[in-house]
């Protein structure tokens, strides 16, 4: 039970509880009227991206709203009667939508299994709000009660949830705010680590996906401190839990800004500059862990690479058949391959961040130098050759980077490099990125593939055209020539 003193706090703790609802679930209001039952309507659609004011649909009985993520409608049924809930279609919101229901005694029958009651009582400004869980609701809301326990201990109990953003992982942060100031809570719960697909070993394991916050704290903490870029501190966490409060760098994506319209080129230029202040900051490959202790950044091996590219001939030739024997195609895949990785591993190593492109930087306006830079998701970072994070920036999978731009950022990265090294090896480097630029756009044609196949994310389906462009860009290196016959015979231009 919450203990409620305000209507903003009742709306604080509907904004909270926002994270936690899913595109099909119900969220039940009960309580007298005037109990603050669209009060606290009103705080859970503002966090579920609801940008207009929203009322009470007393005589209009719904309202329907639509956010960025999902359909919401809110019901307030105190003035139907039996059998109009036919009338209203109410049974079909709940199989295409979220429904928020006022009043809900009269549609229990046709209430979905996974839904929150919220039990609104109290008189004044006093309330007391219970929640009970129903279906996948029991789950969500033993979670939410370890968040509200979190956030009590940090300082950070009663603040608003000012929306949530996730990632392609099992992570989720909400935005949180109190008295002017915000933080982001990064919710990473311990997840299963899924069936094992080699030598008993799961996916995750193989490539080697972090699991928990430690690599998260020890990356963000050398990004700031030793190479002087702006990466979110962690001020507190939980990491048996999976809760973590985490600095708030704002929401200036660089893939939003150079859809709204700012030039990508001088964004490109100061994340490329940030790639040359990681490389002059000599970040080891045993991280120092905040509270003592190092962090082994694992190596991008041979196994890692091999499961990635092998995404390629699970995925995307299921998506796109070709008239090939698997069995044939997959060893002289392997073949084709097998000398480029060899060579690459002979060639020196620094820490890559991995996913180091427009989602995952931001913009810091207020700040000055290298910190406008603000960087984010790099928890998966492998010691592999420096090229690694630079093909992913210049060769972006989210959007179209021109290849007069890619060649003059690459250039500069190049020329920072010399300047810094002299024994810096053009020719080598050139090679390298273009072999890992093979091999990571080799992956993404496979995970794209799978997002749609296995997951029904479709949209990512419209990137699959640049991913070839880039791809082809990698092949015309003169060294990958055996590299570039096998995916001509398999992955036609067209």
């Amino acid at each position: 039970m919450w203990e409620i003193d305000s209507a903003e706090a009742l709306q604080a703790l509907a904004s909270r509880l926002s994270a936690f609802v899913s595109e099909r679930d119900a969220v039940t209001l009960t309580g007298d009227l005037g109990a603050g039952k669209t009060t606290f309507a009103q705080g859970l659609l503002a966090a579920l991206g609801v940008t207009e004011a929203a009322t009470s649909p007393t005589y209009q009985i719904v309202h329907a709203y639509e956010t960025p993520r999902r359909t919401v409608y809110h019901c307030d049924l105190y003035r139907l009667h039996p059998g109009d809930e036919e009338e209203i279609g109410f049974a079909e919101m709940c199989q295409t939508a979220a429904v928020v229901v006022e009043w809900p005694d009269i549609v229990a029958g046709l209430l979905p299994n996974d839904r929150l009651d919220v039990r609104i009582e109290g008189e004044g400004t006093t309330r007391r709000v219970t929640l009970t869980g129903f279906g996948a609701w029991e789950r969500k809301l033993a979670r939410f009660r370890q968040i509200e326990a979190f956030l009590a201990r940090c300082g950070w109990d009663g603040a608003r949830c000012l929306g949530l953003r996730g990632d392609a992982s099992a992570r989720q942060f909400l935005r949180l705010s109190r008295a002017g100031e915000t933080a982001m809570l990064m919710d990473w719960p311990t997840q299963s680590d899924g069936p094992p697909i080699r030598n008993g070993r799961p996916y995750c394991a193989i490539a080697h996906l972090a699991r928990e916050g430690t690599p998260f704290i020890a990356v963000s903490d050398w990004l700031r401190e030793r190479a002087g870029l702006s990466a979110p501190a962690v001020t507190a966490s939980d990491r048996d839990a999976g809760l973590y409060l985490v600095e708030d760098l704002g929401d200036a994506v660089f893939g939003d800004l150079i859809a709204a319209g700012e030039p990508l080129e001088p964004l490109y230029e100061l994340a490329v500059d940030g790639l040359s202040a990681i490389r002059a900051s000599g970040m080891p490959r045993a991280l120092p862990v905040s509270g003592g202790g190092f962090y082994d950044v694992p190596a991008f091996d041979r196994e890692a690479i091999d499961v990635e590219l092998d995404l390629l001939l699970q995925w995307y030739f299921r998506l796109e058949p070709v008239a090939a024997d698997p069995a044939e195609m997959a060893r002289s895949f392997v073949a084709a391959w097998t000398p480029h990785l060899d060579w690459l591993d002979t060639q020196p190593k620094s820490v890559a961040l991995r996913d180091y492109h427009s989602p995952n930087l931001l913009l810091c306006r207020e700040r000055d130098g290298l910190k406008r830079l603000g960087v984010i998701d790099f928890q998966d970072a492998v010691w592999t050759h420096a090229a690694y994070d630079l093909v992913s920036l210049l060769q972006d999978a989210r959007l179209d980077v021109p290849e007069a731009v890619e060649r003059s950022l690459y250039a500069r990265y190049c020329e920072a490099a010399a300047a810094a090294d002299p024994a810096f090896d053009a020719a080598a480097f050139a090679r390298a990125y273009a072999i890992l630029g093979a091999e990571r756009n080799t992956k993404i044609l496979g995970i794209f593939a799978r997002l749609s196949m296995r997951d029904g994310k479709h949209g990512y389906l419209a990137h699959l055209p640049r991913i070839c462009r880039y791809l082809w860009r990698n092949l015309a290196h003169p060294a990958l020539g055996d590299l570039k016959a096998w995916y001509e015979a398999h992955l036609p231009k067209a």
